[in-house]
């Protein structure tokens, strides 16, 4: 009786094993290393940040609306779907290119809330609107601005650019603060407020304090556009020649610019929640990508764009001086990619933010999904893969209307990762 028992119990326990699936293995870092890991199981964290990007520039995420009524019910219909499907805050782009989707004193209304510069809708305030619609819904508003950036892409000249703007900008009312280079894209030109500038930096901290002071948002976020991709030449030289007191090489100079905005805005989220009781966080969104190991001391192993060097962002510095309350470093990689693999960039952000007190919470890319290399399950694999690492604290993904209104080769994988939080 006991031989049959134990038989039987055998087959059980063999079919078990023959039915489990095989755990996925999937490339550590590329070509810099012959490790592999495994595909661990989805495990959610209790508390776990669950983002979602809403872009405003060329109004990407959110359509231009001339009445409140537009507005609301646009609005309304992104806090219903992200809700929905898990998200638990909001990072609403309130400043796309040194103007607001805001009251304000000193920037004009955006372009891209009704079409036209300076014009916002009457008798109607959208960042208020939206911070009270987000927090009856329990969920957190994180007001995401872009510092610099004066216009992304534009063929026409500097000048002949800004005297488009409206009275009440920046860069209207202090041309000399702005940097014109070549754009990325082909004959185009990108314009930028210098970073190496005071009035510059002042203007930036006055912005942020104008929200702050005015608005009940949870956070000040910044994305990845420091200085630009494509870099500035030597348009700014005359700006280093006049504004370098401690005599910095040109490259430390620019990432001290850089530096001071971010430390400043520390300081005055401090002051401000000394003076009010309220915490206001201040999160940043970088390039992916620190540093690579072969490059400089303390980097990853990939051989990709370097933040640290492209745009001049010490990311890693602003960790370990605790000068953020969290980063959500944009990891818009797959496992298997060569020069920037997924899991080694994971980990090594996971080890920069040990022993600091900010929170790290993962840029994610479900616009990449059906591109080379990316299988409908890698958005899923990656949620996975951080649900396993104790530091990462959530996940942000970029972006709103490209998880709600997919492309037909993109649905299956949004789908598959959005199923991990039901």
């Amino acid at each position: 009786m006991k031989r049959v028992f134990f038989l039987i119990l055998s087959a059980v326990l063999c079919g078990q094993l023959q039915a489990a699936p095989a755990a996925r293995r999937v490339p550590y870092a590329g070509r810099y290393s012959k490790k592999s890991v495994f595909i661990p199981k989805y495990t959610p964290k209790t508390g776990e940040f669950r983002g979602v990007w809403v872009a405003t520039v060329e109004n990407i995420d959110f359509a231009k609306c001339v009445t409140s009524k537009q507005f609301i019910q646009a609005y309304r219909q992104v806090l219903f779907n992200a809700k929905r499907a898990g998200f638990n805050a909001i990072i609403f782009q309130i400043r796309p290119a040194s103007d607001a989707f805001y009251y304000s004193k000193i920037n004009p209304w955006s372009r891209n809330l009704t079409g036209i510069e300076g014009a916002g809708i009457k008798n109607f305030d959208p960042l208020a609107y939206m911070v009270r619609a987000t927090h009856r819904e329990g969920m957190q508003f994180h007001a995401w601005l872009n510092p610099y950036r004066v216009c992304g892409n534009t063929k026409m000249g500097k000048m002949q650019y800004i005297s488009t703007l409206n009275e009440k900008n920046f860069a209207r009312r202090n041309p000399g603060c702005v940097l014109a280079v070549p754009s990325e894209r082909k004959g185009y030109n990108t314009l930028l407020l210098d970073p190496g500038l005071p009035q510059v930096r002042s203007h930036i901290l006055n912005t942020v304090n104008e929200i702050i002071t005015r608005y009940d948002v949870d956070a000040i976020h910044f994305d990845d556009y420091f200085y630009p991709y494509g870099g500035v030449g030597r348009s700014d030289f005359g700006t280093y020649q006049r504004h370098n007191p401690h005599k910095l090489t040109l490259d430390a100079w620019r990432r001290n610019n850089v530096d001071l905005v971010i430390k400043n805005i520390r300081i005055l989220l401090d002051s401000h929640r000394k003076r009010t009781g309220k915490k206001v966080a201040f999160g940043i969104s970088p390039f992916g990508i620190w540093g690579n190991a072969g490059h400089i001391s303390g980097g990853s192993l990939t051989g990709g764009k370097e933040s640290y060097f492209i745009n001049y962002a010490d990311t890693r510095k602003w960790v370990k001086r605790n000068w953020i309350d969290y980063i959500a470093p944009q990891l818009y990689w797959h496992f298997g990619h060569d020069t920037a693999a997924y899991a080694c960039l994971v980990d090594w952000w996971c080890s920069t933010v040990r022993g600091t007190n900010v929170k790290l919470y993962i840029g994610l890319a479900p616009y990449r999904l059906g591109a080379p290399g990316w299988s409908p399950r890698e958005l899923a694999d990656q949620l996975r893969y951080n649900s396993s690492r104790r530091d990462v604290s959530g996940n942000i993904m970029f972006s709103y209307s490209k998880i709600f209104k997919p492309s037909k080769a993109a649905r299956p994988g949004v789908n598959q990762a959005l199923s991990l939080w039901k």
